[in-house]
C-alpha cells in the first residue's frame, strides 16, 4: 500500500449507541489481504433489540423534513466524497474512479428521494360513478410499516444500502440494515452521515456480523413488517422458505446478455464493443447487471472480436488507490480464483482464451474468451468477475433470444442494433426485467424501476419510486361528498 493506512475499529449503531462486542470481523483490502477495519461479531440479541427499538419509535418527520435531510445527506456525500472512495477502495478493493462513480451515484439516489418524499401520491375515487353511486369519495393514504430489514451485499456498499434507506427515510419508516461482514465499513460511515443531516438514529441502526450469528433474526424477528434483500440466488431463497408471511423484495443474481445484431456497420461494431468492454469490466465485474454475456451473430463477429480484444488490452490493472488505475479487484482471491477456473473449463469446451495477462490474488485482468459455448458454465452461471466472454450466435433472432432466455436468470439486457423492428422484437422477446438498446444491460437512472424476475428477483422493483410505494401500506378511507 502506497500509504499506513490507520485501521478503522467501528461499533454497530443501535439507537443512537454505538456498540462492541469482544468478538470482531476483521475487514480486509483485497489488493494486499492486511487488515484495514474491524466491525463487532453482532449476534441475535443486537439484531432483537434495533428492531424493538425501530418498532416502538414512531417517525414524526414531515414530508418537508424527509426532504431536507436527504437533500443534506446528498450535499455530505459530496462533501465527504474523497473519503468515501478511499474506503470503499479499501473494502471492497475496486479502483478509485469506479469508488468515486458510485458516490455520485448514491448522490443521485438521495437526490431523487427528496424530490419524492414532497410528493403525497394519494388518490381520489368518487362514488357516484354507477347506477349504484353514492354522494361519497374514497381516498386513499401510504403510512409507513412497524419495521424494515435491510440486508445488503458486497458489491456496492455505499449505492445498495442508500437504495434501500432512502426511500424508507422518504416514507417516514424504520429500518435496521445488516451489511455483509465483507464490506461493513461503508454503511456505518453512510449511518453517521444521515445523523448528521439530521436523522432520528431510531429510523437507522446498523447491526454487523456473521449471517450463522445474527441472519435468521433479520429475517423472522416478530417486530418485522417487510424484508428487503440484495444478493445471491441461493441465500434469496433461504430468506423466502424463512420468512412466511411476511413482505419480501429480492434482488438477486443476474447473467445479463449484450447483443450484437447483424445490421451493424464497422462504426457501429465499434461503438458496440465500447459498450461490452465497459458493461463487462465496470465495479471489476460485480454488478448484477454487468454484461456477462457477449452475443454476436456470426456474419459480424469476425470484424467484432478484435475491436473488444483492442479495448480490453487498454485497460489499465492493478493498484486500485492509483488514480490512474482502471480495474481494481474482485472481492477476494478465492473469487478470482472460480471465475479464472470457469474460463479453463471454457477452453477445454472450445472456447479460446484471446488476452489473459495473469491473476494476482483477487487482482484479476479482464480476461477476453472468444467462441464460447452456450452452455459453459462461465456463461450459464453468475461470475461475478471481469470477464469478457464472447458467446457466437446464428443469424436468426428468434434463436440468438432462444439462447438469451435458457440460463435461470432474468434481470437486464442490452441489445446493439439499427432496426427498430428488431428492437422492439428484442424487448418483447426476451425474458428480462430490463432491456436497453444501445446501452449497457445495467443503465437505469435511480429513480427508474429495477428488478428481475426468475432466479433473478420475485419481480419487486427497486428504483426510489417502486421501493417507496413497497415500503407502505395503503389505507383507504371515504367521507360524504354531496354534490
Amino acid at each position: 500500500m502506497k500509504d499506513t493506512i490507520e485501521v478503522r475499529h467501528e461499533g454497530m449503531r443501535i439507537g443512537g449507541e454505538i456498540v462492541f462486542t469482544d468478538d470482531v470481523i476483521e475487514v480486509k483490502y483485497p489488493y494486499t489481504e492486511d487488515v484495514v477495519g474491524t466491525v463487532p461479531a453482532g449476534q441475535a440479541e443486537h439484531a432483537r433489540r434495533a428492531f424493538e427499538i425501530a418498532a416502538n419509535y414512531t417517525p414524526k418527520l414531515s414530508r418537508y423534513e424527509r426532504s431536507q435531510i436527504l437533500q443534506r445527506a446528498g450535499e455530505l456525500i459530496g462533501e465527504k466524497r474523497d473519503d468515501l472512495a478511499k474506503w470503499l477502495t479499501l473494502e471492497l478493493g475496486i479502483c478509485h474512479q469506479h469508488a468515486i462513480y458510485e458516490t455520485k451515484r448514491a448522490q443521485d439516489v438521495y437526490q431523487f428521494a427528496a424530490g419524492q418524499a414532497m410528493n403525497d401520491d394519494g388518490e381520489i375515487f368518487s362514488c357516484d360513478l354507477t347506477h349504484n353511486g353514492k354522494e361519497r369519495k374514497i381516498y386513499t393514504t401510504r403510512e409507513p410499516v412497524r419495521a424494515i430489514s435491510a440486508i445488503t451485499p458486497f458489491n456496492h456498499p455505499l449505492n445498495m444500502v442508500s437504495h434501500k434507506i432512502a426511500p424508507s427515510i422518504a416514507t417516514n419508516n424504520c429500518m435496521v440494515c445488516k451489511p455483509t461482514e465483507l464490506t461493513p465499513l461503508t454503511c456505518i460511515a453512510l449511518a453517521d452521515i444521515l445523523y448528521e443531516a439530521g436523522l432520528p438514529p431510531e429510523m437507522f441502526q446498523v447491526v454487523t456480523g456473521l449471517p450463522g450469528d445474527i441472519g435468521d433474526e433479520m429475517i423472522t424477528n416478530d417486530n418485522i413488517d417487510i424484508i428487503t434483500f440484495t444478493g445471491g440466488v441461493p441465500v434469496g431463497k433461504i430468506i423466502a422458505a424463512k420468512a412466511g408471511y411476511k413482505r419480501q423484495a429480492l434482488e438477486l443474481g443476474g447473467n445479463d446478455p449484450l447483443i450484437i445484431c447483424n445490421d451493424l456497420t464497422d462504426a457501429d461494431l465499434d461503438k458496440a464493443a465500447t459498450i461490452a468492454v465497459a458493461g463487462a469490466t465496470g465495479n471489476s465485474g460485480q454488478r448484477c447487471t454487468a454484461v456477462k454475456r457477449i452475443l454476436v451473430q456470426e456474419s459480424v463477429a469476425d470484424r467484432f472480436v478484435p475491436l473488444v480484444l483492442e479495448k480490453a488490452k487498454k485497460i489499465r490493472f492493478g493498484d486500485p488507490q492509483d488514480p490512474a488505475t482502471e480495474l481494481g479487484c474482485v472481492i477476494h482471491a478465492q473469487a478470482a480464483e472460480l471465475f479464472e477456473k470457469r474460463v479453463f473449463m471454457a477452453e477445454e469446451q472450445g472456447a479460446e482464451i484471446l488476452y489473459h495477462p495473469g491473476r494476482q490474488g483477487a487482482l484479476l485482468p479482464p480476461i477476453v474468451v472468444d467462441k464460447v459455448p452456450h452452455d459453459s458454465e462461465l456463461v450459464m452461471e453468475e461470475t461475478f468477475g471481469p470477464i469478457v466472454p464472447i458467446v457466437r450466435v446464428p443469424d436468426d433472432d428468434a434463436k440468438v433470444m432462444a439462447i438469451s432466455n435458457s440460463t435461470q436468470f432474468g434481470l437486464s439486457s442490452g441489445v446493439c442494433t439499427n432496426d427498430l423492428n428488431r428492437a422492439i422484437a428484442y424487448i418483447n422477446g426476451l425474458n428480462v426485467g430490463t432491456c436497453n438498446i444501445w446501452e449497457q444491460p445495467g443503465y437505469r437512472i435511480e429513480m427508474s424501476p429495477f428488478g428481475g424476475i426468475k432466479d433473478s428477483g420475485n419481480g419487486v422493483k427497486e428504483g426510489v419510486i417502486e421501493a417507496m410505494k413497497f415500503f407502505t401500506n395503503v389505507k383507504t378511507y371515504s367521507l360524504p361528498w354531496p354534490g
